[in-house]
């Protein structure tokens, strides 16, 4: 007989907590042995355990008791706090669960596999996009006096050139940046495990040679590239930086450089994208750098048509 898997450090929502230990197991198993990604993890945990609280804090006892009008009513109230893209997200993780505890026989049917989501088109993204004199201006600002200057100017430098995603980023380690053909390269490891190499723009390599050199980290090949500072030292521990450090410090230097917009990590890959489409580079070529498998994602990140709107707008002359 398994013992209970329920833990301080991880509750379970009360429908499994108090649900035979071999239920535990299999919801616990849906999150660890079928999702890789750390982020998509998250997000499902938060969708799933919403959605099973909604449903205990309305007198369902049970996993074999939640029915397609129960996700359908969640999904209604979700709409009136969140956003389309957020409904939609949790819907599928309710939906990937129930379709695990299908084939892990512990439920009959998925109850959320008829419920529709809201519609959703997107033909623009959100992320905010800064002009390259702005970017210019960010990276200028930064002091590289200090290594965390160094590090900081090396990190914004490869997400606006190679449009890396700051979590491909941050997983690299001091080997990921390598020399071929006489230049510098960088390799990152994008979603689903995809290994993407891009060579690097020149002054890349120059903030990238200088971060690695001035911090001592060209013996330490295996070692995470970039990295925390260490409390009280001012020195780059051993430690990789985590996302949500690396956050606080793009909004920091923005704000350091005088910067008004909002930006976030993601700022960076759109603004190297829309950068590289106005100096006269293809939508193609622009995918394939990204590592998008389609254009139409690429196309998210296309901001040209601000100008021209911009431009618009100002002809109203009252």
């Amino acid at each position: 007989m398994l013992a209970p898997l329920s833990s301080p450090r991880v509750p379970l929502p009360a429908i499994i907590a108090e649900a035979e230990p071999a239920v535990q197991m299999r919801f616990l198993e849906f999150f660890t042995a079928t999702i890789r990604n750390a982020h998509t993890r998250r997000s499902y945990g938060r969708g799933c355990g919403d959605f099973l609280q909604w449903c205990a804090d309305r007198g369902v006892a049970g996993l074999a008791q939640i029915q397609p009008i129960h996700v359908a009513a969640w999904v209604e109230e979700l709409g009136c706090d969140v956003s389309i893209p957020s409904v939609k997200q949790r819907l599928a993780g309710v939906r990937h669960l129930f379709d695990w505890l299908v084939r892990t026989q512990v439920v009959a049917q998925n109850p959320a596999v008829s419920v529709r989501g809201p519609a959703h088109s997107v033909r623009r993204g959100k992320t905010p996009v800064l002009d390259p004199a702005e970017a210019r201006a960010l990276i200028d600002a930064i002091d590289v006096s200090t290594p965390a200057g160094l590090r900081d100017r090396a990190l914004i430098g490869l997400m606006v050139y190679s449009f890396a995603r700051v979590g491909a980023a941050l997983t690299m380690t001091v080997d990921d940046v390598f020399v071929q053909n006489r230049r510098l390269w960088v390799r990152l490891r994008e979603k689903g495990g995809k290994r993407h190499e891009m060579p690097c723009h020149h002054n890349l390599e120059e903030y990238l040679h200088s971060y690695i050199d001035g911090c001592g980290l060209t013996e330490d090949r295996k070692g995470p590239l970039f990295r925390t500072v260490a409390r009280g030292t001012g020195r780059l521990s051993r430690n990789p930086l985590p996302q949500g450090n690396a956050y606080q410090m793009v909004r920091r230097r923005g704000l350091a450089a005088g910067i008004e917009t909002v930006i976030g990590n993601h700022s960076f890959r759109a603004t190297g994208i829309t950068a590289y489409l106005k100096n006269g580079g293809t939508l193609e070529r622009a995918a394939a750098m990204a590592n998008h498998a389609s254009t139409r994602t690429t196309q998210l990140y296309d901001r040209r048509s601000d100008d021209v709107t911009l431009d618009e707008v100002e002809r109203v002359m009252i």
